[in-house]
């Protein structure tokens, strides 16, 4: 079932990579950028990653946490944050659990064959768990309008 902008965004429990289980509702009150990335190690996700990082005093200071969440494991995630040195936590949805809920699994990704790979896209969720804004890329290569979330995080904020 489609995430629509206006209703709440569906819960998830994951795992971060430092192996603690994360849930989305662990963040009301604050505004949340979910973040789906195909795979780590890669040159955009690297690059949409890498600028949220060099961006992040904007994510706090509008009350916003980023989260990035890829089907990679949870130790691929962390050895990529560390090399990438990402102030943000990394999630791993290895089971795709997120990504079926927030309608954004690739059934076949376009390199490699590849099954059960998430879409690049980004939903904004407000402080009370409400889908405030949503842009599900339409090619892996494409990266999200950093701009469109910023305005419409400084509109939450």
């Amino acid at each position: 079932m489609a995430v629509l902008i206006g209703q709440a965004a569906p819960e998830f429990s994951l795992y971060n990579s430092d192996k603690n289980k994360i849930n989305l509702s662990d963040y009301k009150g604050k505004n949340v950028v979910l973040l789906f990335f195909p795979l780590a190690f890669t040159g955009v996700c690297t690059k949409e990653l890498c600028t949220v990082r060099d961006n992040i005093s904007f994510y706090n200071d509008t009350n916003a946490q980023v989260l990035g969440i890829s089907v990679d494991s949870l130790y691929v995630l962390s050895k990529f944050g560390q090399e990438q040195h990402l102030n943000f936590p990394l999630l791993s949805d290895f089971n795709k659990n997120a990504a079926k809920a927030f309608d954004v699994l690739y059934e076949l990704f376009p390199a490699f064959e590849m099954q059960g790979v998430s879409k690049r896209a980004v939903f904004v969720i407000d402080k009370e768990g409400i889908v405030q804004h949503m842009e599900i890329c339409a090619a892996p290569g494409d990266l999200p309008d950093f701009d469109a979330i910023q305005q419409i995080l400084n509109r939450l904020s």
